[in-house]
């Protein structure tokens, strides 16, 4: 009877064991292929779509998203400079993480009560494409882990691209072309320097920030984005 019952807790383990490696291994197969394809094929959608689909219906606000997809050639050159120039000025150098900026907000954080964050574009566009919103310790791992795969698979220039698409840029607005359509009624091919400084400015939180209606603080952070993009060239992909 004992030798039965070990047997049945053996199988068990066993069991265990093996859909523990099954599940695993099915992640990180599936993970990276998605990553993979999304180096050539455009993101129509994101998860925060649907999550913010979701919060507008169950609060019973219009459900809208406007998004539309255009390759980067398509946007002026000053918008990547300008979302460089404002949320990651090292993008270009560093390999997914800005220490340095991680280490600055440590500090900065230990003695003001307004924390700052240190997420690169990187990172933001591991979150905007394959994850939620939500601060998690176990989102911010599936972040550093999709940010590293994003880094190794894609280029620079692709992660810049995928941001710009995927990002929200206001209620219910993703992605440069869309901003660019509903706030300033031209493409985002044809958007000013000062455009794209503003519609940088706003975001930290676009939900809050508006580029249609920029506050005086907003025309503040434009001026200032518009003299830190003056230190990047124009061919800053090549």
């Amino acid at each position: 009877m004992g030798k039965k019952r070990n047997s049945n807790h053996k199988g068990k383990g066993n069991f265990f064991l093996k859909t523990i490696k099954w599940t695993v291994l099915t992640f990180f197969i599936s993970s990276i292929s998605m990553v993979v394809l999304y180096r050539f094929v455009p993101v129509y959608y994101t998860p925060l779509m649907f999550i913010r689909s979701i919060q507008n219906r169950s609060e019973g606000k219009e459900v809208k998203t406007y998004h539309t997809w255009v390759p980067i050639e398509k946007m002026t050159i000053n918008m990547p400079i300008a979302v460089i120039a404002s949320e990651d000025q090292r993008f270009m150098t560093h390999h997914g993480f800005d220490f340095e900026a991680i280490k600055d907000a440590a500090e900065h954080n230990k003695t003001h009560k307004k924390k700052r964050g240190a997420s690169t574009i990187s990172q933001q566009t591991a979150k905007n494409v394959f994850l939620w919103p939500q601060r998690s310790w176990v989102r911010k791992g599936l972040e550093a882990y999709f940010t590293v795969l994003i880094e190794l698979f894609w280029s620079k220039e692709r992660i810049a691209e995928v941001y710009l698409n995927s990002i929200e840029m206001g209620d219910g607005i993703y992605g440069v072309e869309a901003v660019a359509q509903q706030h300033f009624h031209k493409s985002a091919a044809t958007l000013s320097k000062a455009n794209c400084a503003l519609i940088a400015a706003t975001l930290p939180n676009p939900r809050r920030f508006s580029s249609a209606k920029p506050s005086p603080y907003m025309i503040k952070r434009q001026q200032q984005i518009l003299r830190q993009m003056k230190f990047f060239s124009k061919d800053i992909f090549k």
